[in-house]
């Protein structure tokens, strides 16, 4: 058989929801295998006996891995990993890949697009001319907030943390950040210390990703540390923050305002952050434009292809860079 008859022979397990543009590609490269959800429950015994991937949004449990003795690799379509249990992953020689670097610019451009809608108020202002109001009231009341003098710190300095760094320096504002360490290289301040940082900013970003230790890391505590002019945007993950301290911190002006595209529970906004005039809130579309959605499902894709058929992974997370592909 050739190359491509190989892969063809290959079972990869897609859910329902998954991108079309991937699954149309993997139709066309190999044996698309599909499932309503990635519920172990619904794995059927030809898939216990077949399936050697894996093409998914995420939300891989170790549950789903065990019910597919013969997987080998679970493409996750996201730069966010972090409801793959990776761990278990690596334990049983499982690859898993992400999908890096193809959404970088898009969603660094949309944490700047929501910071400016957050201090400018621009989506209230926009209904404000929409809803004839400008025609009856006269003018949109002046935004009390601004980004000039602004001093903004980045939580989680990764790939897409330094693109808005780098967009952040074009509008002239000084960049700080925190880590879990020092960037080489960065000649931005760095703090051991995402309270420290905090502190020294009044304008914070967060692009954490999730997982055990940064659960619920920007809470009371970090929100007072910003001070009552503070802005706080979160462009990584929800469950990064405390929301019910981010919310009662809004609503008794610990803070300023709030601007936000991701949440703990999606697609679930808690009412208290709804209500709230200080907040702009984005339903996750950080990434979300046809162009950048395509590439990240090419790369998605693409690890498929280059496992199968190159035995090697093209973007293999941290924890599994070092899985070998089976004889």
């Amino acid at each position: 058989m050739t190359r491509a008859e190989d892969l063809q022979a290959v079972a990869i397990l897609v859910p329902a929801d998954f991108s079309g543009h991937a699954a149309d590609r993997i139709d066309r490269t190999f044996r698309r295998v599909g499932i309503e959800r990635t519920d172990p429950g619904l794995v059927t015994e030809e898939m216990r006996r077949t399936v050697r991937g894996i093409a998914s949004f995420a939300g891989i449990s170790a549950a789903m891995m065990d019910a597919l003795p013969n997987l080998e690799l679970i493409a996750s379509f996201g730069v966010g990993y972090d409801s793959v249990d990776v761990g278990h992953a690596a334990a049983k020689n499982i690859m898993v890949t992400n999908t890096p670097d193809v959404l970088t610019e898009e969603v660094a451009d949309t944490a700047i697009g929501l910071l400016i809608n957050t201090v400018r108020d621009l989506p209230r202002a926009e209904t404000w001319l929409r809803d004839g109001s400008w025609m009856r009231k006269g003018n949109y009341p002046l935004s009390r907030l601004t980004l000039r003098a602004r001093r903004v710190g980045i939580f989680g300095m990764g790939r897409i943390g330094q693109a808005i760094a780098r967009r952040l320096e074009a509008f002239g504002l000084p960049v700080a950040y925190h880590n879990r360490r020092r960037v080489e290289g960065l000649a931005y301040q760095y703090h051991p210390t995402l309270k420290g940082l905090a502190e020294a900013v009044d304008t914070l970003i967060s692009v954490a990703p999730g997982g055990a230790s940064t659960q619920k890391a920007v809470n009371a505590e970090i929100l007072s540390a910003l001070g009552a002019n503070g802005v706080f945007v979160n462009i990584g993950r929800g469950s990064t923050v405390d929301e019910a301290a981010l919310a009662a911190a809004l609503a008794d002006g610990t803070i300023a305002a709030a601007g936000l595209d991701v949440f703990a529970d999606e697609p679930n906004v808690p009412k208290a952050l709804l209500d709230l005039p200080n907040t702009s809130l984005l339903p996750h579309v950080g990434s979300a434009s046809e162009h950048t959605r395509r590439a990240m499902a090419d790369l998605c894709v693409d690890n498929l292809v280059s496992w199968f058929s190159e035995r090697r992974a093209l973007t293999p997370v941290p924890e599994t860079v070092n899985v070998k592909a089976r004889p």
